[in-house]
């Protein structure tokens, strides 16, 4: 069992940063892919940006050039660098992880609570 805990929402203006962080914890996994997706008030939840165990990343158009996620496999944590950040960029962010279990070596998914991101002057 894997358990997600989020980080580092909050208030911003328009143009600001914030980082976002999740730390998976729990025994018996090896953690594979690793994304952020969000949520805004009444649509439908995205994907933003994920990472493989190997470092390879992929973000939706909309926050290429001011999004960066990375992760710590020593830690497994991952985090999300959001830079120069709009209005529509206000949404809940979530944690995805994919882990597979040691013992039955199943491929499974786990969500974080989510964090709330606001922008607005």
């Amino acid at each position: 069992q894997v358990e997600l805990v989020e980080s580092g929402g909050g208030l911003v203006q328009p143009g600001g940063s914030l980082r976002l962080s999740c730390l998976a914890s729990g025994s018996g996994f090896s953690i594979d892919s690793m994304a952020w997706s969000r949520q805004a008030p009444g649509k439908q939840r995205e994907l933003v940006a994920s990472i493989s165990r190997g470092g390879g990343t992929n973000y939706a158009d909309s926050v290429k050039g001011r999004f960066t996620i990375s992760r710590d496999n020593a830690k497994n944590m991952i985090s999300l660098q959001m830079n120069s950040l709009k209005h529509e960029d206000t949404a809940d962010y979530y944690c995805y992880v994919a882990a597979f279990s040691i013992s039955s070596g199943v491929r499974e998914h786990y969500w974080g609570q989510g964090t709330q991101v606001t922008v607005s002057s």
